[in-house]
């Protein structure tokens, strides 16, 4: 079964709020702030919507931000039963920076279409779409896997381009890929940016590797699901986080996850710019109206457009 058109176009303005929500708060300095404006706009246009949706993926346990919290029920309660993977606002730090690559992000699928991953790390290998099925695996090691990608692409190793967050835990695969002479191109926040830089016709980066946010794999699988392209992750997870993810269902804790793992069935994925990056323009204040720019993708009906909209601010909020 697919989603309509109808939802589509609701999904669209459930980002294109969020990102209105958080961008006045665009370098202020105030990531709280920002998040809370995404999540109160994102929860008051899923309201609206004739469906059960429940969320699968929230945001914020983690840094105890403001969050559509997991298990939360959103819509009318009107209508057919949908999970929600959300990000209302992916780079907060970006936002309170005035920097880009901010933006709001959720998918939906049927319900039972989306693994409900836990709010902990996730390790992952994230490539790009027209390549061999399974192509690369975790366990391989950075350098079978990248001897594997540049056959397939028909490039040297060391013309690939690897997009790494920078952070000390991913300091061995940094050190195999400048060993490797692959080049690497850092990024500092923005998990699901990152990742979907390896799509398009031309992307910046081959591979993006990455130990983050679990539900940010989730949604990044969402979205690579309608637009081509692999992921595989793991959990990486304490003995507390263990128990969380029994909860959850999950008790095969060194599981690999693919994307048939994570996605199944027909998807809607809608990123709205908060500041202007890669994906989306950021917003624009207009005066009395404000711009909005969405990465919209839509799986069954094989959808992948730019989406831009003008509101008028007061007649909305009345």
């Amino acid at each position: 079964m697919s989603l309509s058109k109808k939802y589509f176009d609701d999904f669209i303005k459930v980002t294109e709020f969020a990102a209105f929500g958080a961008s006045p708060f665009r370098g202020k300095g105030n990531k709280i702030a920002a998040d809370q404006g995404a999540v109160d706009q994102m929860r008051s246009e899923l309201n609206k919507i004739d469906m059960i949706g429940t969320v699968v993926i929230g945001e914020g346990e983690m840094d105890e931000a403001p969050m559509l919290y997991i298990g939360e029920k959103l819509g009318t309660l009107n209508g057919p039963k949908f999970d929600i993977a959300v990000d209302p606002l992916e780079g907060t730090k970006f936002t309170s920076n005035g920097e880009p690559n901010a933006f709001s992000v959720l998918a939906i699928s049927e319900r039972g279409g989306l693994l409900s991953a836990p709010d902990t790390y996730m390790e992952k290998i994230v490539i790009g779409s027209n390549l061999p099925k399974d192509l690369m695996d975790i366990d391989n090691g950075v350098e079978k896997n990248l001897k594997l990608l540049a056959d397939a692409k028909n490039k040297k190793i060391s013309e690939l381009n690897a997009c790494v967050l920078k952070r000390p835990r991913h300091d061995n695969i940094v050190k195999e890929l400048t060993k490797l002479k692959v080049k690497i191109n850092y990024i500092t926040d923005g998990d699901i940016a990152g990742a979907l830089s390896v799509i398009g016709e031309n992307p910046k980066n081959d591979v993006y590797y990455s130990t983050g946010g679990a539900p940010e794999g989730v949604v990044v699988a969402a979205a690579l699901s309608c637009y081509g392209g692999q992921i595989q992750g793991r959990l990486v997870l304490d003995e507390e986080e263990k128990v969380r993810a029994k909860k959850l269902g999950i008790t095969d804790f060194n599981r690999k996850y693919n994307i048939d793992d994570m996605v199944k069935g027909d998807v809607i994925f809608c990123a709205t710019g908060v500041t202007s990056g890669d994906l989306a323009n950021g917003v624009k204040d207009l005066g009395n109206e404000f711009e909005v720019n969405t990465f919209a993708l839509h799986k069954n009906q094989k959808i992948i457009k730019s989406v831009t909209n003008i509101y008028n601010k007061w007649r909305h909020f009345q």
